[in-house]
């Protein structure tokens, strides 16, 4: 009885959230909704620098800060997408079992910080709400009801048994991108998956670093021997600028410069972190130097205990000896959420001849760069205009490989692999 009766509650409340779908002004993109809400993490078991993918039935972990210290009741639902990230044909009750929303319950006040926020984090899936079916997903957390969103987040979910991918990223085919860009190949062995008409069933996307907005979608295999699908192409189609290695700083710490950072200061009961001034390097030289791909990596060094990490006002500066006078630049990677932040745009600082802006982060290890948007282009995001590119430079790429059964109404995501131009 009890279980007919969440049944029946679970197939109300998907009928319910179906309807009203288009009335949320919600993107099924990794977007903060909400002013005070900071460091979005979603990843796969409890790595900072995992990638949200994981297999169907393992964790995913979601954390993110309030600074507005806000009363709320955060709940969270998950919308299933195709392989290009629009809504699938799926209801909600076919690929979530249990209730089709959850609460976040595990909140924490930061410890002896400045800047007081309230942590909030949750894990899923758990014994009210997990995921059925493989694919893309969409974590959508909203305070009370879905008319109040406060963010979404992509997330991944690969079949038990996925297919098997092996990948070569190298210079392009194209001579006249043979040494700013780069080609990723690869190969998808199918193994234990018939399909009989992969042209029609089979879709690839290729994500370079953090990146969604220059994503390769819906790739179809341009040759194959029995059960190996070849994805290699001469046309371009599977080809991405180098641009150059992240630059990087470290906040871990505040009681004095770590690498990269010229000063600290307090001013007005806020803290104050200034970086090394950047040069605009579109031309210079390739130059290898370690990183973490554009990612973020929060840690207090100061301090073990939990959520002890400050926020603190962080200042860039970028000095350029040509002119942005067609076009914006902003500051750009995880520490914006791989968007175009208002906040992280660059202004003309005329008095010391640099371009220059400041962004509230949270204490850890930050890779970044400055991409360059033409105005008119409908924020076409170019991190060579500033950067450069070079064919060598260490980006990873994440290859994902979908499969429509015939049949069936969904993508299920049968592969994925990481790859970089190291990997030799």
């Amino acid at each position: 009885m009890r279980k007919f009766f969440l049944f029946f509650l679970a197939l109300i409340l998907s009928c319910a959230f179906v309807s009203n779908a288009q009335q949320y002004d919600i993107q099924l993109d990794n977007v903060i909704y909400v002013d005070g809400i900071a460091s979005v993490q979603l990843i796969s078991g409890d790595d900072q620098l995992s990638e949200p993918v994981a297999v169907l039935g393992d964790k995913f972990h979601i954390s993110f800060d309030d600074l507005n210290l806000e009363i709320r009741h955060l709940k969270y639902t998950f919308i299933h997408c195709t392989h290009d990230w629009q809504p699938s044909q799926l209801n909600p009750i076919e690929y979530i079992d249990g209730f089709m929303e959850e609460d976040i319950t595990q909140y924490d006040h930061s410890f002896n910080t400045i800047e007081p926020y309230m942590h909030y984090q949750a894990d899923f899936p758990n014994e009210n709400i997990s995921i059925t079916k493989s694919g893309n997903y969409v974590l959508f957390v909203y305070d009370d009801s879905p008319d109040n969103p406060i963010l979404t987040r992509r997330f991944m979910v690969l079949e038990p048994v996925p297919a098997k991918i092996s990948c070569d990223v190298h210079a392009a085919v194209d001579v006249n991108n043979r040494f700013s860009h780069q080609d990723v190949d690869f190969t998808v062995f199918t193994g234990g998956y018939n399909i009989r008409n992969p042209q029609q069933t089979v879709r690839a996307t290729i994500q370079q670093n953090g990146r969604w907005d220059n994503a390769k979608f819906g790739l179809v295999y341009r040759s194959g021997v029995g059960q190996e699908l070849h994805f290699d192409y001469i046309d371009g189609r599977n080809s991405f600028p180098g641009s150059s290695e992240f630059r990087t700083f470290d906040i871990s710490t505040l009681r004095s410069n770590a690498d990269r950072v010229v000063g600290i200061s307090f001013v007005n009961h806020h803290t104050h972190v200034y970086v090394l001034q950047d040069d605009a390097r579109p031309y210079v030289a390739y130059e290898s130097r370690g990183h973490i791909h554009g990612r973020c990596y929060y840690r207090n060094r100061d301090l073990n205990n939990d959520y002890s990490e400050d926020y603190v006002f962080t200042h860039f500066t970028l000095k350029s000896s040509f002119p942005f006078t067609d076009g914006d630049v902003y500051v750009f990677g995880e520490l914006t959420d791989w968007q175009l932040l208002d906040d992280a745009k660059l202004h003309y600082n005329k008095e010391f001849d640099f371009w220059e802006t400041e962004l509230l982060l949270k204490q850890g290890v930050y890779n970044y760069q400055y991409v360059y948007v033409p105005r008119g282009t409908n924020d076409l995001i170019d991190a060579t205009y500033v950067e450069g590119s070079h064919y060598q430079t260490n980006n990873i790429y994440y290859i994902y490989v979908y499969y429509q059964e015939e049949g069936s109404s969904y993508d299920r995501l049968i592969g994925f692999q990481p790859c970089s131009i190291l990997d030799k």
